[in-house]
């Protein structure tokens, strides 16, 4: 039997990508019958579940509905409905649980817990044979295949393109920006390489990682600082770039790395007073997005051009190599990362 080397899980998942989100896009059918059973009951507001890197996935579904298609959205806090017995009206409420699993107790009960309160209870998850398909009346399967890393990679982007192809046909769209997510996919893996190698090589014995992005490149911000966390057991804090500038800037100084995420569209403009503030307090900064060329930066890694909307998807495939590359370079094993399960259950 062969050995297996430390990482060989995450980097062949890394990889898969851009098959996956490829075939995806292939089965947008199914996720629009979902979409068309929404549209059939329109919701007065949206709320998500969701705990760890789907959590940050459902932030990103939480701009998309605000932005796409003009609801109020909130994301929910599980412990309300499981610890403290909340049972609020939730008439005329699409709820959506997003869960790689499917198996978190929390999430489940919720979710069980809205459906009998009134709401469209949907489903997002890698596993359609899960207790939480099983608990929420619609479900849109992400089809990412077997995850064998701890660390979610391919599943992560797999549940942001399914979310977005779901909210896009919601609102009539027949996800033509998401059509060659695939091609785009392989082009940021293959264009980023020798970037990814740099920023390995110049951050392996770095401490403190600050990651940070505004709109919808706000998750990849958060899932970049789990992805250094769990992986390379760095003190990553995540914040959107509003936040960073009302009183967490203040920590920054010539010790802190800052993997800034800057995509073509609205968010870059607002994040050009962050990274010169960072700047004048002697960050390092790693600007990592289509835009990571148009703002003040000591290394960058470009992304493939991109809608605004489905750019996170592409985003976060350099920022999932360097937690590879950091782990390996500092003696670790990404694929058994310490303390941490494939499926963490909470209540």
């Amino acid at each position: 039997m062969t050995e297996q080397r430390p990482g060989e899980h995450m980097a062949a998942e890394i990889s898969q990508q851009p098959a996956i989100l490829a075939g995806i896009v292939e089965r947008q059918a199914e996720i629009a019958e979902v979409a068309e059973a929404i549209s059939k009951r329109p919701p007065r507001f949206a709320l998500l579940a969701a705990r760890g890197s789907s959590d940050h996935a459902a932030l990103y579904a939480k701009y998309l509905i605000e932005v796409l298609l003009g609801l109020p959205c909130g994301l929910v806090s599980p412990s309300t409905a499981t610890l403290y017995g909340a049972r609020p009206d939730l008439r005329d409420v699409l709820f959506i649980t997003v869960s790689q699993s499917g198996g978190s107790p929390d999430l489940i009960e919720v979710t069980e817990t809205a459906r009998r309160q009134g709401a469209l209870t949907v489903s997002v998850t890698n596993t359609p044979e899960s207790p939480l398909r099983a608990a929420a009346e619609l479900g849109v399967d992400i089809g990412a295949g077997l995850e064998k890393a701890v660390a979610a990679t391919k599943t992560y982007s797999a549940t942001l393109l399914s979310l977005y192809l779901l909210i896009d046909a919601v609102r009539g769209g027949k996800g033509a920006d998401a059509e060659k997510l695939g091609e785009l996919a392989q082009q940021t893996l293959d264009g980023s390489e020798e970037g990814v190698q740099r920023a390995v090589d110049r951050y392996r014995f770095v401490d403190r990682v600050l990651t940070t992005g505004r709109g919808y490149s706000y998750a990849t911000a958060l899932e970049g600082s789990l992805k250094l966390a769990e992986t390379s057991y760095l003190a990553a804090r995540a914040y959107s770039g509003a936040d960073l500038l009302h009183g967490p800037v203040a920590a920054v100084d010539g010790e802190t790395a800052v993997l800034a995420v800057t995509s073509q569209g609205h968010g870059v403009g607002a994040m050009q007073e962050v990274l010169e503030a960072v700047g004048k307090r002697g960050a390092d900064v790693l600007a990592v997005g289509s835009a990571s060329a148009d703002v003040p930066a000591a290394l960058r890694i470009g992304v493939a051009p991109s809608a605004e909307e489905v750019a996170p998807i592409l985003e976060i495939l350099p920022i999932q190599r360097i937690a590879l590359g950091l782990s390996l370079a500092r003696g670790g094993d990404p694929d058994s990362p310490r303390g941490l399960l494939k499926v963490t259950k909470t209540r």
